[in-house]
C-alpha cells in the first residue's frame, strides 16, 4: 500500500492553479458544493439548550441555502457547538447523511452571513466568482479574507490573468509592501501584479531581489517570476547572477529561482524556453543542485547536454550520486544518436543506475510548447491546485525531484525526503504525466507487501525463530 501511494503520489499529481499560492482550507464554496444540506441557522436558547454531554446546540433554521427538499424554513436542528451562544446568535449549519442529518456549524457575523449567502448566488464563471473575491482579499474580518484568499489559491492562473481590468496596481503595491504581510498572500500579490504591472515596477522589483531583509524578500519564487514577467529576457542576466550562476547563493533561493523558471516554462509564456534553459545551464556547474533542473532540459527538448551531463554521470561520488538516475533519464529521452552511445558507455561505469532507471521508470516524454495567449476560458477545470512542498532551507542529499513541486514526468528516483517539509506547486499543465510499465509495477507492490507480511510476523513473534517459539 505504501508503494501504491508513493507511485501514485508522484505521477498521479494534479496540475497546480495559481502557480506560488497554497489554499490554507477548503473554501466555503467548495464545502458547500460537498454538502447534502447548507443553511443558516440561530440558536433558540443560548447555550441553556446545550446538551452537556454531546455538546449539542437546538437551533432554528432561518435561511435554506442548499437541500430545501431535504430541511425547510423553520425547522429545529441540533449541531455541535461548544463556544460561547447567546440566543438568536446566528450560524452557517452544512448538513450531511439525510435523512439523520449531521451538521457542522460555523459563527457568522452580520457582513459572514450576507458573504455567504451571496456565494450561492454567484454566476457559474470562475471569472464573475473571482471578481467577487477580489473585495475581500485584505477584508478586516479575518474568515472573510482567508476565504477569499483560498479562492484565488485555487483559481487557475489564465483566470486570474482575465482579472486584469480588475485589478488595483497601486493597492497591490501596498499590500505587497506590508512588513506583516505573510509569505503565501505575498505571493499572490506578486503573481497579480506580474499581470497588471508594468516596466515602471521593476527598479522596486530587483531592490527587493538584491535586498536581504527577510520580510522584503519573502515569497521568493514568485518575487522572481514576478520580475521575470515584466522584464522578460532581459532579466534573466541578474536572476543569473543573484540566484542560478551565484555558487554562494543559499540553497532556498536557488531553489526559488528554479522554481521561477520553471513556471515561466510552462504557464509564463513571456521567455522561450531557449533562453530559460540557457540559464539553468548554470545549475549543472554546482554538482549538489544539477539533479533539480535535469529533468526540465529534457522536458524542454534541450538536447546540447549530453556531454556536459556524461561528465556529471562519471564524476559522481557518495555525496551526490543521485544525480546519476536523472543523467540515465535524459539519455534516454533525447532522440540524438550520441545519447544512445552516451547511454553504452554510462551503462559500464554504473549499471546499477542505468538498471534502477530502466527498472522504475518509462521513456520520459518531452512536454510540448506552451500555446500562446491561452484563453481562460478553455483552460482544463481540471488545473487545480497540488499542494505544494515548502521551500527547505538548505539542501539535503536526500532531496529528491519526485519532492519538488514541480507537475509532470519526474526524471529521477525518489530518494530519502526526510527533511523535505510539506509546501507549494508551480503549475504546469503542459507536462505529460507517464504511466509506469504495469508489470513493473505490479512487481513492485508485490515485493513490498511480502515485506510488510515479513515485518508483520516479526512484531507479532517477537523477531523469535521458530525453533524457540
Amino acid at each position: 500500500m505504501l508503494a501504491f501511494a508513493a507511485v501514485f503520489g508522484v505521477l498521479g499529481r494534479p496540475a497546480a492553479a495559481c502557480p506560488f499560492c497554497s489554499a490554507v482550507s477548503q473554501t466555503l464554496r467548495q464545502e458547500m458544493v460537498a454538502m447534502d444540506a447548507v443553511v443558516i441557522a440561530s440558536a433558540t436558547h443560548g447555550g441553556a439548550t446545550r446538551n452537556p454531554d454531546t455538546g449539542e446546540v437546538e437551533m432554528k433554521i432561518e435561511k435554506v441555502l442548499k437541500g430545501d427538499s431535504l430541511v425547510s424554513l423553520g425547522d429545529t436542528v441540533k449541531a455541535i457547538y461548544y463556544g460561547d451562544v447567546e440566543s438568536g446568535r446566528r450560524f452557517m449549519l452544512s448538513g450531511v447523511d439525510p435523512p439523520n442529518m449531521q451538521w457542522s456549524c460555523l459563527p457568522l457575523s452580520e457582513r459572514g452571513e450576507a458573504y455567504v449567502v451571496n456565494i450561492t448566488q454567484l454566476a457559474d464563471d470562475p471569472l464573475k466568482r473571482l471578481e467577487f473575491f477580489y473585495d475581500y482579499l485584505q477584508d478586516d474580518e479575518t474568515m472573510l479574507s482567508r476565504d477569499a484568499y483560498d479562492e484565488f489559491a485555487s483559481t487557475p492562473y489564465p483566470v486570474i490573468c482575465a482579472l486584469k481590468p480588475r485589478m488595483d496596481h497601486d493597492q497591490l503595491v501596498t499590500w505587497m509592501k506590508d512588513p506583516e504581510l505573510s509569505s503565501d498572500r505575498k505571493r499572490l500579490y506578486l503573481t497579480m501584479l506580474g499581470v497588471c504591472g508594468s516596466e515602471a515596477d521593476l527598479p522596486m522589483l530587483e531592490q527587493m531581489l538584491r535586498s536581504t531583509q527577510k520580510s522584503t524578500r519573502g515569497g521568493l519564487d514568485a518575487l522572481v517570476a514576478c520580475f521575470l514577467t515584466l522584464a522578460g529576457e532581459k532579466g534573466l542576466p541578474l536572476v543569473d547572477e543573484l540566484f542560478l550562476n551565484n555558487a554562494q547563493a543559499p540553497y532556498a533561493d536557488t531553489y526559488a529561482a528554479i522554481m521561477a523558471v520553471r513556471f515561466h516554462g510552462t504557464e509564463g509564456q513571456v521567455i522561450p524556453r531557449s533562453a530559460l534553459v540557457a540559464s539553468l545551464h548554470h545549475v549543472l556547474s554546482r554538482e549538489d543542485l544539477a539533479d533539480l533542473v535535469i529533468p526540465d532540459l529534457a522536458r524542454w527538448n534541450d538536447w546540447t547536454q549530453i556531454d556536459r551531463l556524461s561528465e556529471l554521470f562519471i564524476q559522481a561520488n557518495v555525496d551526490n550520486n543521485w544525480v546519476r538516475v536523472p543523467v540515465v533519464n535524459y539519455l534516454r529521452a533525447c532522440p540524438l544518436p550520441e545519447a544512445k552511445e552516451a547511454l553504452k558507455k554510462l551503462e559500464e561505469v554504473d549499471p546499477e543506475s542505468v538498471r534502477r532507471a530502466n527498472t522504475f521508470f518509462a521513456i520520459p516524454v518531452p512536454a510540448k510548447e506552451p500555446a500562446p495567449n491561452q484563453s481562460s476560458l478553455t483552460r482544463p477545470e481540471s488545473t487545480k491546485i497540488a499542494q505544494r512542498p515548502a521551500v527547505p532551507t538548505k539542501r539535503s542529499p536526500g532531496l529528491s525531484q519526485a519532492a519538488l513541486p514541480n507537475a509532470g514526468v519526474s526524471l529521477e528516483p525518489m530518494k530519502p525526503a526526510a527533511s523535505v517539509t510539506p509546501l507549494p506547486v508551480v503549475a504546469a499543465p503542459i507536462a505529460m504525466i507517464v504511466p509506469m510499465n504495469p508489470w513493473r509495477l505490479v512487481s513492485v507492490l508485490a515485493m513490498s507487501l511480502a515485506t510488510l507480511v515479513i515485518m508483520q510476523y516479526l512484531l507479532l513473534t517477537g523477531g523469535k525463530q521458530a525453533s524457540e517459539a
